[in-house]
């Protein structure tokens, strides 16, 4: 990930330099360099071609054993307009800054799948438009694996047409079924990026629509104060489930910029992550915040995952 952001910010810094010019003559060759005033700069690329997740060093590694940032109430932003946001920017921006993970709650409104809060008046989407916008930096970005963690008020059959829909569909993972996961790598060349888990699978869903709290535990969501946190298990179906969602944000009474302030900074961010691997044994695999541009969640990602 530092990596490209890295890249991203020499990338602005040569526009910028660029649009500053403009209108200007341009200088005439220095006879002694002996470079003409036009030559094109070549730029490295972004990212390696071979990096998964922004990193060469994530690509052997199984999807359980890395970290990814995620935004809890991903859809609710103060970009798109929604009331009492938990993010600042929509989905696509989310995606470019560096999320990996997506927490969306799905309702049904005016005869459709819509992406909501708690009620639709406050802020609404149409689900098959959202995953649009995701099958798109998915298509731009093929050496990137998300995950979406679903809240879901509607059938699993409503969510899949949704998918249907918006194209999404075709990324979907499915796991083996025997509590193991291929590595960032193997899901990259095989073409299945997307892991979307959900609290309401249903009896009929499709194989890739997977029951969360078989595959995951959580700590608790409801935390006023930073005091609140705790590592303790909250819900999961099993101790052993491998994936480890590590909620890490302030509801008082609801989101704020002000509350992320308090929590989303290091040490004190950095130094819970650690602790709750510690306690677990387990890395904290989907580490979910509010107002992500506020604080270190990417550092802490990097430092979990070993990425200097």
């Amino acid at each position: 990930m530092k990596t490209h952001r890295i890249a991203t910010i020499l990338l602005g810094t040569l526009l910028a330099a660029c649009a500053g010019n403009s209108g200007r003559a341009e200088p005439e060759a220095d006879a002694d360099a002996g470079t003409e005033p036009d030559a094109e700069v070549e730029l490295e690329p972004e990212l390696p071609a071979t990096a998964c997740n922004g990193s060469d060093l994530l690509c052997d590694r199984s999807y359980a054993d890395v970290a990814y940032a995620t935004t809890h109430n991903a859809m609710s932003s103060a970009e798109s307009g929604w009331i009492g946001p938990n993010q600042t920017f929509a989905v696509p921006r989310q995606l470019e800054d560096g999320i990996r993970g997506l927490m969306l709650d799905t309702h049904w409104h005016q005869d459709e799948a819509y992406l909501c809060h708690s009620a639709c008046d406050l802020g609404q989407q149409r689900l098959s438009d959202g995953l649009a916008e995701i099958r798109a930096f998915l298509e731009d970005h093929p050496r990137e694996v998300i995950t979406i963690i679903f809240e879901a008020y509607i059938t699993a059959a409503q969510t899949e047409a949704a998918f249907a829909e918006s194209g999404l569909i075709e990324l979907a993972y499915t796991p083996p079924g025997d509590g193991s996961w291929p590595t960032l790598g193997e899901m990259i060349e095989g073409g299945r990026r997307l892991v979307v888990l959900t609290d309401e699978p249903g009896t009929d869903g499709p194989s890739w629509y997977l029951d969360v709290w078989q595959h995951a535990w959580d700590t608790d969501w409801s935390n006023r104060v930073k005091e609140d946190f705790s590592c303790d298990k909250l819900r999961g179906d099993s101790p052993d489930n491998p994936l480890f969602i590590l909620n890490h944000f302030l509801t008082r009474p609801y989101a704020l910029p002000s509350l992320a302030e308090e929590v989303n900074h290091n040490p004190f961010f950095i130094e819970r992550a650690e602790q709750c691997r510690r306690e677990s044994g387990q890395i904290p695999s989907l580490i979910s915040v509010d107002f992500y541009e506020i604080g270190d969640v990417l550092a802490v990602v990097d430092a979990l995952n070993s990425i200097e």
